[in-house]
């Protein structure tokens, strides 16, 4: 059966001389593996279109439950973060989260818009990349239904100057509500970090991009949004340590 589908290379794994693996986030499939032979060839046909981080039209063809590429019509390669090892560092933490979280077999057209629209600001350096590391991190737990509560307090729903954000159970908690044994699970919000997670998280997609966060902001939410996402999916990455490494 032919099926085609809009994509992008999540990851590459070779076999043999000539042919390769290659791990696809696709509008209509969720994330599958694609069976590319004599990818590794000069003369390969879908060598370009099936380059890591390319974002390609592919027509592949299923058989007993396996993909194997037909043909690839290469849409955006995102050059520039190749050319950038702290973007390319950054391009493969998002990869792998979202070959953690997106199942075969599964639409995950929203889920690809985000990272495409991530890249996209991530290859032209129109946005700081640690502002679009926050953006994605939470963006992605709500399309996972992993966002927390961030109407107000959990206790007394008010919001406060000093907020508190649990990690582990997803909710917040104001200073006056907060308990010795929550401090442990808990990490503080002030009220221009607080706002900022509202903006990402509740906006329509089309405003999530169309902000900028402070560079002070950017150094105190980060570990927020990353705690956050390793903790909910309960997985640490390497890439990220490699990522913050640079």
């Amino acid at each position: 059966m032919l099926i085609t589908t809009n994509g992008i290379i999540l990851r590459e794994r070779p076999v043999g001389e000539n042919d390769k693996y290659a791990e696809v986030l696709s509008e209509d499939l969720g994330v599958i593996e694609v069976s590319v032979k004599g990818a590794r060839k000069i003369t390969s046909k879908n060598a370009a279109g099936t380059q890591l981080l390319t974002y390609s039209r592919l027509c592949v063809n299923k058989t007993g439950g396996r993909y194997i590429l037909n043909s690839s019509q290469p849409l955006n390669t995102f050059y520039n973060i190749r050319l950038d090892v702290k973007k390319l560092a950054l391009a493969a933490y998002l990869s792998d989260i979202l070959r953690f979280t997106t199942p075969p077999e599964e639409p995950a057209g929203e889920v690809l818009r985000l990272f495409l629209n991530t890249l996209y600001y991530l290859d032209n350096s129109s946005r700081d990349t640690e502002q679009l590391k926050i953006v994605f991190e939470l963006r992605i737990m709500c399309e996972l239904g992993l966002m927390p509560e961030l109407i107000g307090c959990c206790e007394c729903f008010r919001t406060t100057d000093k907020m508190y954000l649990n990690i582990y159970e997803g909710k917040l908690v104001c200073g006056d509500c907060i308990n010795e044994n929550e401090f442990g699970k808990c990490l503080p919000l002030d009220k221009t970090m607080l706002h900022t997670v509202r903006y990402i998280c509740l906006s329509e997609f089309e405003k999530i991009f169309s902000f900028r966060i402070s560079e002070e902001c950017q150094k105190k939410l980060s570990p927020v949004s990353e705690r956050y996402l390793t903790v909910q999916l309960s997985k640490v990455f390497s890439t990220l340590e490699y990522y913050k490494n640079i």
